[in-house]
C-alpha cells in the first residue's frame, strides 16, 4: 500500500527541519531582509529527495507530458533526482506547462486546478 491509503505522513528530514528553522528565524527576525540566492537549498539532493517523496505520497494525476512516478522509478529514481540537480544547478530547467482541469464544487460551480509536471 501508498503512504496516503494507510494514512502515513512523511516526516521531514532533520537536515530540512533544519534548513526551514534557519530561513524562518531570519525571515521572522529580519521583516526587511531579502533572500536573493534560495536556489541553491532547491538544488540540494536532499531537498530533491524529500520533495520528490512528498510529491509521490500525494499519488496524483500526470502532469501535460504524462510522466508517473512509475516512469521516473523504471528510469532509475537516483539518476533521474541527480539529472535534475543537474540541470537545476547549470540553469537548464524549464518547467513545462500546467495541465488544467475543473473540478465540480458542492454549490455547481468548477474550480480550476493547474496539475504541474513532476519534470521533464
Amino acid at each position: 500500500m501508498r503512504d496516503q491509503e494507510i494514512g502515513v505522513s512523511l516526516e521531514t528530514p532533520i537536515k530540512i527541519q533544519k534548513l526551514q528553522r534557519t530561513l524562518h528565524t531570519k525571515a521572522k527576525g529580519l521583516p526587511t531582509f531579502r533572500f536573493y540566492s534560495l536556489y541553491d537549498k532547491v538544488c540540494r539532493a536532499d531537498v530533491l529527495s524529500f520533495a520528490y517523496a512528498s510529491c509521490r505520497a500525494n499519488g496524483r494525476a500526470a502532469g501535460v507530458d504524462e510522466q508517473t512516478f512509475g516512469d521516473i522509478e523504471s528510469y532509475g529514481l537516483e539518476r533521474w533526482l541527480a539529472q535534475l540537480s543537474r540541470d537545476l544547478k547549470s540553469k537548464n530547467y524549464r518547467p513545462q506547462a500546467v495541465r488544467r482541469v475543473n473540478i465540480p464544487k458542492a454549490n455547481g460551480k468548477l474550480r480550476p486546478l493547474g496539475i504541474p509536471t513532476v519534470w521533464a
